[in-house]
């Protein structure tokens, strides 16, 4: 089935003509616009699919409103994040699908810069899946897409600033333009540890932080308010403390000069990013410092309005951490590599196939195995590279195969969101986001209907 079939113009706008068509329509659909050759045509069709999903209900939209709730009286849930890096489609289903079912509305779908990258996914790609996947399922109503992690790299930014400030401020452009409207910025990395005073050394995190966050003010669309987060501890290293926390914040505000200001602020409380990988490839158990993450949550909430902190590098954690988050008032968690263990280490994901990709990774990725690191942990923290050129070979792998794993994530989207508390959120979401339809339709695109 064609989008003409199902769709019109009405004006410079997409109409759909039947819903229930385009539902059943959509697998192919949007797996025509991925695979599409041609990059124009490509962005065409991507655009007005996304196009006829905001008419079939499924709206990208900002969680300001929500977060400003939570900086004047948490209500009890921590919002899961979810970077997906491979399936998209069908693990977006999959998600949509089980918060139907628990009422959930206070989730995110992210993708970070490192992962647009290695998984080959364009933050319009990204989103039009994500979009494409909630009328599949038949959900209405605001879909939360954010950019994690947009990132200034340290080294890049030592060589040239402005080339990597001008890389950065082209990501949130081109992921604004995809309805990318939550953005977190992260400049934790230039944080310098050899200036004497916490001031001294947040200045080149807050004052680029700031720099980009009026970026973001300058090129929202009309009646959007991104929601824009910041970052003092970069994941991985030191924990945060209250001290550095201030110090970040008090900067920003002086600096930041369009809009309002923070929704949020990403701290580092002993996580890392696909947790720490033993010598046989399993993971050692991590050890949160809750009670710092309490007690920046606090202060950022009741000092500078935000709707708490954010927990990164969480997804690998036991069940049972999980249940700390909404008890610590934590505002925001992200949650990427767990969902990518249970793809790979599926049962149902044929013994060919993983070995196929992971063939493929020690060909292609052999020089970043580090001296001191086993097959078992080479393979684990770079299998996130699988991905992207074997996109489409994902996307085939045969439906007795796809659906079996996206029932295990299922799952584990089950715990979660129960975990997280965000069960029954519909309500307070509606109440706090009211989406705003952006026309993206443009002459391409339009030539297609």
């Amino acid at each position: 089935m064609d989008l003409k079939d199902v769709c019109t113009l009405d004006g410079d706008a997409v109409k759909v003509s039947d819903v229930a068509k385009l539902r059943e329509a959509m697998d192919g659909l949007i797996y025509d616009a991925v695979f599409e050759a041609g990059d124009e045509k490509k962005r065409a069709k991507l655009t007005v699919l996304k196009e006829a999903c905001k008419a079939a209900g499924a709206i990208p939209s900002s969680i300001q409103g929500l977060y400003e709730a939570m900086g004047k009286d948490y209500p009890g849930f921590t919002v899961p994040a979810i970077n997906i890096r491979g399936l998209t489609y069908d693990t977006a289903r999959a998600i949509f699908r089980k918060a139907m079912e628990l009422k959930v509305g206070a989730m995110i779908f992210e993708i970070a810069r490192s992962e647009i990258g290695y998984t080959k996914q364009r933050p319009l790609e990204y989103s039009t899946v994500v979009c494409a996947a909630a009328v599949r399922e038949g959900y209405k109503g605001p879909v939360f897409i954010q950019g994690d992690h947009f990132q200034i790299i340290r080294k890049y930014f030592s060589s040239d600033p402005d080339a990597e400030t001008t890389y950065v401020k082209g990501l949130i452009k081109e992921a604004i333009d995809a309805e990318f409207y939550n953005i977190d910025i992260d400049t934790s990395t230039l944080v310098d540890l050899s200036m004497g005073s916490l001031k001294e050394q947040q200045f080149p995190n807050f004052h680029n932080a700031a720099l980009l966050s009026d970026y973001i003010r300058g090129i929202e669309p009309e009646g959007v308010t991104v929601s824009v987060g910041g970052e003092i501890g970069e994941i991985g290293g030191k924990n945060s403390d209250t001290d550095e926390l201030k110090a970040y914040l008090d900067g920003f505000k002086e600096e930041h000069k369009k809009g309002p200001g923070l929704s949020k602020l990403s701290v580092q409380t002993g996580t890392s990013h696909g947790g720490v990988v033993l010598p046989d490839g399993t993971l050692a158990q991590v050890k949160i410092d809750f009670d710092t993450l309490r007690a920046l949550s606090d202060i950022s909430r009741k000092e500078y309005s935000l709707s708490g902190c954010v927990q990164h590098g969480a997804s690998t954690l036991p069940d049972e951490a999980f249940d700390m988050f909404p008890e610590t008032t934590t505002s925001e968690v992200h949650l990427a590599t767990g969902f990518q263990n249970i793809i790979y280490d599926s049962k149902h994901l044929p013994t060919g196939f993983r070995a196929e990709i992971y063939d493929y990774i020690n060909s292609e990725f052999s020089g970043e195995k580090k001296e001191d690191q086993t097959d078992e942990q080479f393979i684990y923290s770079t299998r996130k590279k699988g991905f992207g050129a074997t996109k489409q070979k994902w996307w085939d792998l045969p439906s007795n195969v796809r659906e079996p794993i996206m029932k295990e994530l299922e799952e584990k989207f089950d715990l979660l969101f129960r975990k997280l508390k965000v069960v029954d959120t519909l309500d307070i979401t509606s109440r706090t986001v009211k989406p705003v339809v952006v026309n993206k339709l443009n002459g391409a695109a339009k030539g297609l209907l």
